[in-house]
């Protein structure tokens, strides 16, 4: 028999839903606020919560993102009004399987449950995620084992590293510090070091350190209890608590405050977490894997940073290399987001022309993974027939032409022949160079551009013009 927790504060509902779903074969629990329904998760297995939105103590956002974590098998329902649709919509994106809407109808709502349910066991049955299963050689087979989408096999060099790096610490439980440009998918090689561990089964918490405010990040990270603050309406559970037995990553780990710093290497060292207003220690049993754009040394010559934190996070370190160095990888990976996009959008494209090819592959990619999955989106969405084409491009990226001063080795030494002594030529070649780097630098922001080049924008329009550049 199937279990399904309902949690609302309106009791006359929850006793209704619970009838009429216990006529239909299911076996209901209800709780009445937020604090309570996380009480009797914490007691037994659900195969399903339906949640409502709006509760005396909390939220279905953070409901959402407590169930989720501590218990990332069981399905999640969301009942709202229709005021709350659009937050709705938001939550599916986040984890919850669907939402239904008051006033509630019974046949909405058991199709509803049962597409729910049969969807979660099949998750299960096929080892239990939303992301891709591309698996590198090398990595040992695991029922549970999932790589993200940003995760494709690769055959550069700098790939195959990588992979050796993640098939190396990834059964073990050391820290990681995965360094790289943003838009290197340092999140995805996290989840893929998690999934490829004897934690796989346990939660992977996320946390962005680059949004919290100082105010903030001791509730974030430690939890609170109700009224320990101005504030505090409810009891909040804390990263650390919610990765308990799992793994806990944190992104750009370098803007936390000082004083934050203190309070973290305090948790890391005894693995015991406090939450705010509260006296008693919870043990932890978390794996930290953090990740950081920044030069954490420099961070810690400039007072930044904490050397005693850095040396607790850096047992081991994975560098992510930028798109641009990985080669015939940026081709695989476009690709995959081309099948990725088709599915999503219902489209069929098949194909880049050979001129969207040479510009991908020539292309810098300041923004890495993340700029090459949206432009392919993009390009998908925008694409009438079967092959994307340049006029799909965002101008930035179709406008990054190689221009007439870098054409063929041939052409090049002709044309040198032919100037060598002529001075406006060399300056006006030199001149053109420093444009095209520039632009390239900044991703063809033509402001930022002018800035740098310490000219007006009409300016650098016309010398753009000159040599072709639209």
């Amino acid at each position: 028999m199937k279990k399904i927790l309902i949690i609302d504060d309106e009791v006359n509902v929850g006793l209704l839903l619970s009838k009429f779903l216990t006529r239909n074969g299911f076996e209901i629990t209800t709780a009445a606020n937020g604090s309570a329904g996380m009480e009797c998760l914490k007691k037994e297995e659900y195969d399903l919560v339906l949640c409502d939105f709006r509760l005396e103590d909390t939220d279905g956002r953070e409901m959402l993102k407590n169930i989720k974590a501590l218990y990332p098998k069981t399905g999640v329902i969301i009942i709202t009004g229709y005021s709350d649709i659009k937050m709705a919509v938001e939550l599916i994106k986040m984890g919850a399987y669907d939402y239904i809407t008051k006033p509630l109808y019974p046949d909405e709502i058991l199709n509803t449950i049962n597409k729910a349910i049969e969807t979660q066991y099949a998750l299960q049955e096929s080892g239990g995620s939303d992301y891709g299963s591309t698996k590198p050689a090398g990595l040992k087979e695991n029922k549970k084992q999932v790589l993200t989408a940003e995760f494709v096999v690769g055959t550069s060099k700098a790939s195959k590293e990588l992979y050796r790096q993640i098939e190396l610490v990834a059964p073990t439980n050391y820290s990681v510090i995965i360094l790289g440009e943003s838009g290197t998918g340092k999140e995805s090689v996290a989840k893929s070091i998690h999934m490829n561990s004897p934690r796989a089964n346990e939660p992977f918490v996320a946390m962005d350190c680059g949004s919290l405010t100082k105010e903030l990040a001791a509730s974030e990270f430690f939890g609170h209890e109700k009224g320990s603050f101005t504030g505090a309406l409810y009891t909040k559970i804390g990263h650390f608590e919610m990765a308990n037995g799992g793994t806990l990553f944190l992104d750009e780990v370098g803007n936390l405050s000082y004083e934050i710093q203190a309070a973290l290497l305090r948790t890391v060292q005894e693995r015991k977490v406090k939450r705010i207003g509260s006296t008693k220690e919870i043990d932890l049993d978390v794996r930290i894997i953090i990740a950081t754009n920044e030069n954490l040394q420099d961070g810690i010559n400039k007072g930044r940073f904490r050397e005693d934190l850095y040396h607790r996070f850096n047992e081991f370190s994975i560098f992510m290399p930028p798109l641009r160095e990985r080669g015939n990888d940026i081709m695989m990976l476009a690709e995959h987001f081309l099948k990725v996009a088709n599915q999503e959008l219902d489209r069929s494209v098949t194909s880049f022309s050979p001129d969207v090819v040479e510009c991908f592959m020539n292309y810098r990619w300041q923004g890495n993974i993340r700029e090459l999955k949206n432009v392919v989106r993009r390009a998908t969405l925008l694409t009438e027939g079967n092959e994307i084409t340049m006029k799909t491009l965002p101008l930035e990226i179709s406008n990054y032409r190689v221009s007439a001063f870098e054409s063929s080795p041939s052409a090049a030494n002709n044309e040198q022949k032919e100037a060598k002594h002529d001075l406006k030529n060399a300056a006006l070649g030199a001149e053109h160079e420093t444009i095209l780097r520039v632009l390239r630098e900044v991703n063809f922001n033509k402001t930022k551009a002018a800035e740098i080049l310490n000219i007006d924008r009409k300016t650098l329009y016309n010398k753009m013009k000159a040599i072709n550049l639209k």
